[in-house]
């Protein structure tokens, strides 16, 4: 799935090669091999060329001048030898080619070259042969290489996503399905005993209660039925159950940009959270992604209530390339943001990302200038901001959730970004978000690097946790 909209800017250069040969102007008509006579019936001799040698005497006509190729080819060309008599000027072409010495054979190479460079006038050239292409081709970097070769290089890609996806939620693993392979461990059946330890360790991992007593309740039933009879079973079953509540979440809020029309610009995505969650570093590496696809993308820093939030995202946009638009520390961020607005319309941006000042659920004058902010952007751009992302730290747990709970009821959040989940072993709150808020987790960080910002896959994010 494409993760942005590409422009459609492509430029086709005409080759011609299917377009008639252009008419060649007419030939000038061939030298005259019989000599000349003048009215009374006497021979006229040609005049000579300059850098001819004289006519023989014996010989009455002139030979043809031909054209000779010009230019360096790319290997030197056997000599000839030039101590041979040259022939006459009145001779005739055929007269010329016959007594013309046999050159002596010259290698494959140099005999392409020489054809290249003169061709024979005994054969007619034949085109050479162009490698023909297949009309399938699925990516315009990839004409030289087949179908099943670009199908190879996106598996590979997709492998590599897979296994820094599970290298991010090593911790959650260790905690949640080690933990279940230890309670199985020496156990034949599956007790009361066992389902206790196995609610400790979901609990552990932050997956939440609620969800926990669901997943439990449904192991219980298959118990019963005798579905769930070994830890395999078991593992499939808690499997399922998550990546259900994963997708149900994805129905609510913001799943993808394209949701929005194409002649909406720019798309604006405001990013809300409290400090310290890695707001700036999220729009940094977000800015990156966005412009990696073709799109322009323009920032707007309207955190002018904290005095370095600007020169933090100032760096993060340098280092990016991409343009900031930002004021004086103590401005109105409505203001900020109605000129940024007006930037991005002005130079055509694709995409703006607004920064908004890190505040607690609890500070109501903070809140309600969000809500400004919003009622800003809804003048000057149709359906604005799109995208309201909160970013959560995934190392709070619980308080998270809590957070999510109170800038939805104000900020009318669309989507959420996890970041820091190859930091902690409580990598399960992700779900108690899912089900909670019936919100989608859009993106989640894994990693320090500006590449480290992924799409959130719940089907990646599920086998992860097992494997």
């Amino acid at each position: 799935m494409a993760f942005w909209r590409r422009k459609s800017n492509d430029r086709y250069i005409t080759l011609g090669l299917s377009e008639p040969a252009t008419a060649q102007p007419p030939a000038q008509p061939p030298a005259q091999t019989e000599a000349a006579t003048d009215a009374s019936g006497a021979q006229l001799q040609p005049p000579a060329a300059p850098t001819q040698p004289p006519a023989s005497a014996t010989t009455p006509a002139a030979p043809a001048i031909e054209p000779t190729a010009t230019g360096g080819a790319p290997t030197p060309l056997p000599t000839v030898e030039t101590n041979k008599a040259a022939p006459a000027v009145g001779a005739s072409a055929e007269a010329t080619r016959a007594a013309a010495p046999t050159p002596p054979p010259r290698p494959p190479a140099s005999e392409s070259v020489r054809d290249r460079a003169e061709p024979s006038r005994a054969q007619t050239p034949q085109p050479r042969p162009v490698p023909s292409r297949s009309p399938f081709q699925s990516s315009v970097l990839g004409l030289d290489r087949s179908d099943e070769e670009l199908r190879a290089e996106i598996e590979s890609l997709e492998q590599t996503y897979a296994v820094r996806f599970q290298r991010a939620v090593e911790k959650t693993r260790e905690s949640l399905s080690e933990r279940i392979d230890t309670v199985f461990q020496g156990r034949k059946v599956i007790d009361a005993e066992l389902l206790d330890e196995l609610e400790e360790a979901l609990i552990a991992a932050d997956i939440g209660v609620e969800t926990t007593l669901d997943i439990l309740e449904t192991v219980r039933r298959g118990v019963t039925r005798k579905e769930i009879n070994d830890i395999d079973a078991l593992k499939a079953s808690i499997k399922d159950q998550l990546l259900t509540i994963l997708r149900a979440s994805e129905r609510e809020g913001v799943a993808s940009e394209a949701s929005v029309p194409d002649t909406v610009a720019p798309y604006v995505m405001m990013i809300v959270g409290v400090n310290g969650v890695g707001k700036t570093t999220t729009i940094g590496k977000l800015a990156q992604r966005i412009k990696a696809e073709g799109n322009d993308v323009l920032i707007c820093a309207a955190d002018t209530f904290r005095a370095a939030a600007s020169d933090q995202l100032a760096i993060w946009a340098e280092r990016t390339g991409v343009p900031l638009i930002q004021q004086k520390h103590g401005t109105d961020p409505a203001a900020v943001l109605f000129d940024a607005l007006k930037a991005a319309k002005a130079r055509g941006s694709d995409v703006l990302i607004v920064d908004t000042a890190g505040r607690l659920h609890n500070k109501s004058n903070l809140m309600a200038e969000l809500e400004k902010m919003k009622r800003v952007a809804g003048r000057e751009v149709e359906g604005a901001p799109h995208e309201t992302l909160l970013v959560l730290d995934a190392v709070t747990g619980q308080n998270g959730l809590e957070q999510a709970r109170q800038f939805l009821k104000v900020a009318g959040v669309t989507g959420i970004v996890l970041t820091k989940l190859d930091g902690t072993a409580k990598g399960g709150i992700a779900v108690a978000i899912a089900r909670e808020l019936k919100l989608p987790i859009r993106y989640v960080g894994i990693g320090e690097k500006v590449d480290d910002l992924v799409i959130f896959d719940p089907e990646h994010y599920v086998n992860s946790l097992f494997s």
